[in-house]
């Protein structure tokens, strides 16, 4: 079965839809742990460059990913200053749940692509 937003747990229904830098995070994060700066270059990549976040944004946005329990940070090498962060069974959920609803969104514009050439 397909996850929807229906899927996701109500107290998190407010996160729909996902801001650029929440999917984005959550996204470089669906291949696996990385620390922020990783984060920040994984996001670039991924957007091909259209879309880049300064390290504000990024450990700000990070901050409420731990707080609403959708990343966690894991244990890094005891010399290492770096924080590791990965998706929780949550963040995973509602990335997933997030790219269900861009599709559908797509879809729909596709299958009513006229409308998009009216006028034009």
């Amino acid at each position: 079965m397909p996850v929807t937003t229906s899927n996701i747990p109500d107290d998190l229904q407010h996160l729909f839809p996902l801001t650029p830098a929440v999917f984005f995070i959550l996204f470089a994060l669906a291949e696996g742990e990385k620390h922020g700066y990783a984060i920040m270059q994984q996001v670039s990549i991924l957007s091909d460059g259209k879309f880049r976040m300064g390290p504000g944004t990024l450990y700000t946005t990070i901050q409420r990913l731990l707080e609403l329990s959708l990343i966690e940070e894991i244990d890094a090498d005891s010399g290492s200053r770096r924080r590791y962060y990965r998706l929780t069974r949550t963040g995973k959920l509602v990335f997933k749940a997030e790219v269900g609803r861009m599709d559908a969104v797509v879809k729909l514009a596709l299958q009513h692509r006229r409308v998009l050439h009216e006028g034009a």
